[in-house]
């Protein structure tokens, strides 16, 4: 009972955090800004929906197609179909609440393909430290190419630290920071040693055996190239459709794909603070364009929320049609054999 109820609380928590995001997003419009956005979407290019829509199901597919490479070593072998309908199935349930559709995909799937959910579940955690490393990456990659968006902040708050009044950089400033961090690894070290049976450090320690228990699996996949390309795939159609979203307004075509790579990652930040990035996705292109030198409140709200509205629609429309698909192409492929048997051989 107690943990449902944390579990409800966590939720509305995270719904309430986005309402939080949508309300920083739209405080500061008036009836001239709001003006201002419908301008920026009717000049719009609305076909731009298309390539979007194009690159986000081809990664989607990709990710099913993945995962089936990471059952293989289990023995499963689903149908491609029934991986992809999953996943987006997946992706609604995690509309409405987050983690809630990883399980629920490897439950439906073990339904119809007679898996066992507890293996499956495994192929999950790899998932997840895989893309937690190529959000790293593409953050990385990021930091490189947009070093005066990203670069400028973090540069000043180091320059302000490391360097004394003279604008030199302190040898002492430097030790001291390089002593606290050690200090900090071996504090963290210990109390993850001696403080497991607490229940927040023993969560803890699991995401981190996890990640490590995940990344490590790899290499006993059959197709380790396979995989490996299917995950660059994945995240260069997020790439894609991120700069196409940029360039649906006129305002935003001239960001490119160093934008849409940094659009990427501050929309993925986004999405796992709120159930699928609501009111922070938008919230924080709104802010990103702002340090373009665009303002933030009308042409930033306009490319945020057409962004998150078109990811959003993906997510829910293919969902459900996959929901409402699923069950008949299952029912169907268990009467196809039984047809084929019935008919006699001609003599």
């Amino acid at each position: 009972m107690k943990a449902k109820f944390l579990t409800v609380l966590k939720y509305l928590f995270l719904l309430a955090l986005g309402g939080f995001f949508v309300w920083l997003s739209v405080r500061n419009i008036d009836y001239e800004k709001w003006e201002q956005i419908k301008g920026a979407v009717g000049r719009g290019r609305k076909w731009v929906i298309f390539p979007v829509i194009m690159f986000l199901l081809i990664a989607h597919y990709s990710r099913a197609l993945r995962w089936k490479l990471l059952m293989e070593p289990l023995g499963y072998r689903p149908s491609t179909f029934n991986a992809f309908a999953t996943v987006m199935i997946g992706y609604l349930v995690n509309a409405g609440a987050p983690r809630l559709g990883e399980v629920f995909k490897c439950t439906l799937l073990a339904r119809y393909e007679k898996f066992k959910v507890d293996k499956l579940i495994g192929t999950i955690l790899i998932e997840r430290a895989v893309d937690l490393v190529c959000l790293i990456l593409v953050f990385i990659l990021a930091i490189i190419l947009q070093g005066d968006i990203f670069g400028k902040m973090m540069t000043d708050l180091l320059k302000s630290f490391f360097h004394d009044q003279a604008g030199n950089l302190s040898q002492r400033k430097l030790m001291i920071a390089t002593a606290a961090f050690i200090l900090f690894l071996v504090v963290f070290y210990i109390v993850l040693k001696r403080f497991g049976h607490i229940d927040i450090i023993a969560r803890i320690k699991k995401i981190i055996k996890n990640i490590i228990h995940g990344l490590s699996s790899i290499r006993y996949l059959q197709h380790k190239g396979l995989f490996i390309f299917h995950s660059f795939l994945i995240w260069a159609m997020y790439l894609l459709a991120s700069t196409a979203g940029l360039y649906a307004l006129k305002e935003t075509q001239y960001l490119g794909l160093p934008g849409g790579l940094a659009a990427l990652v501050v929309g993925t930040i986004g999405i796992i603070l709120t159930p699928n990035g609501i009111g922070a996705y938008p919230a924080l292109i709104a802010q990103l364009l702002g340090l373009y030198g665009l303002d933030p409140d009308t042409t930033g709200n306009a490319s945020g929320w057409l962004m998150w509205a078109a990811q959003t629609a993906i997510i829910l429309i293919g969902g459900m049609i996959c929901f409402g698909v699923i069950s008949r192409y299952n029912r169907r492929k268990k009467v196809e054999p039984v047809a084929g048997l019935s008919a006699p051989a001609p003599e």
